[in-house]
């Protein structure tokens, strides 16, 4: 046998394996991007408002409605109001990011993302 007969590379059925696996990884990145997306939108203004002086000093309802004017700024919906809770307690104010999201991915197969975030503010 001389070496021109022996095989080399990848075969066109391997090929289709690996595009296919290679699809359905794209398929899936693409379907929870926005999820992702989303969550890193809330975690940059929650920290943006963490930062801020006046946080300290707000009532949470006032917390609250800054926490709900930012993200009707940004477009982001969270899948539930209560995604985000605030409590004060020996001078520290906790506010604590919640919440589950759920992304159709094929046929009746879906993918759940949890996120679950918390942030201090001392209050002087």
């Amino acid at each position: 046998m001389s070496i021109r007969y022996r095989q080399r590379g990848v075969s066109f059925f391997s090929l289709m394996i690996i595009l296919i696996v290679a699809g359905i990884f794209f398929a899936v990145g693409m379907k929870l991007f926005p999820a992702y997306w989303d969550h890193g939108l809330v975690t940059s203004m929650m920290e943006e408002l963490v930062a801020e002086p006046e946080t300290a000093k707000d009532s949470p309802t006032a917390t609250r409605l800054k926490i709900s004017k930012r993200l009707r700024i940004n477009q982001v919906h969270l899948p539930v109001q209560e995604a985000i809770k605030i409590h004060e307690k020996e001078g520290v104010k906790t506010l604590t990011l919640q919440y589950d999201v759920t992304v159709p991915m094929f046929y009746n197969v879906d993918a759940v993302v949890k996120f679950h975030e918390q942030y201090e503010v001392i209050i002087r």
